[in-house]
């Protein structure tokens, strides 16, 4: 090591970073009476998958792998977690040529994901990543939501500005799962 590091400057901070203890987060199958499973390729989302008590099945390496092991295991599962990486990687790159593409690869794959007709389909990400950042962004993510149970807008595009305009408009997060189980009429009476 020193021999490595003999023409390096001295380090003035230490970042300590991956190690930790299994955080008491609630399990899905318990609060929400599910049976989940993620397909995910990039390795971070399997593991938060996997804390919150989903069951991680192979991804493949694309999205048509990914779609084909939905179609494959659509009658084990109640609810499937599908990660898509390559939008968030191009945006990180700062490829933007390369992001439009990942987005198309995404609009292509979506006809093969609504011929299993699910009762509700969630289009959304975790966090905005322009690819003229090059980094993750505070700004706002579209969301989508497809069921027989919800009430149509006028949104007739997929896009931040669009989706802003939408039902939804501008919503936390924590709305997300209590929107999808009342639109699988999953939840219990709802008011008086």
């Amino acid at each position: 090591a020193r021999t490595c590091l003999k023409n390096e400057s001295l380090a003035n901070m230490v970042l300590m970073r991956g190690f930790s203890q299994r955080p008491d987060i609630p399990f899905i199958p318990e609060i929400y009476k599910l049976k989940p499973a993620a397909i995910a390729i990039y390795p971070m989302y399997r593991g938060l998958a996997r804390l919150v008590g989903m069951q991680i099945l192979p991804a493949g390496g694309s999205i048509t792998d990914q779609l084909e092991r939905l179609h494959y295991h659509y009658k084990d599962y109640d609810f499937f977690f599908i990660h898509f990486k390559a939008t968030d990687s191009r945006g990180e790159d700062g490829d933007f040529e390369a992001k439009v593409h990942a987005i198309e690869e995404v609009d292509a794959a979506l006809p093969n994901l609504l011929k299993l007709n699910p009762d509700v389909l969630i289009v959304t990400a975790d966090h905005s990543t322009p690819a003229t950042l090059a980094r993750h962004s505070w700004h706002s993510v579209p969301f989508m939501l497809r069921s027989r149970w919800c009430r149509p807008d006028d949104v007739s595009e997929f896009s931040e500005r669009a989706c802003l305009a939408g039902g939804m408009g501008r919503s936390p997060a924590v709305d997300i799962m209590p929107l999808a189980m009342a639109n699988a009429l999953k939840l219990d009476k709802f008011g008086a």
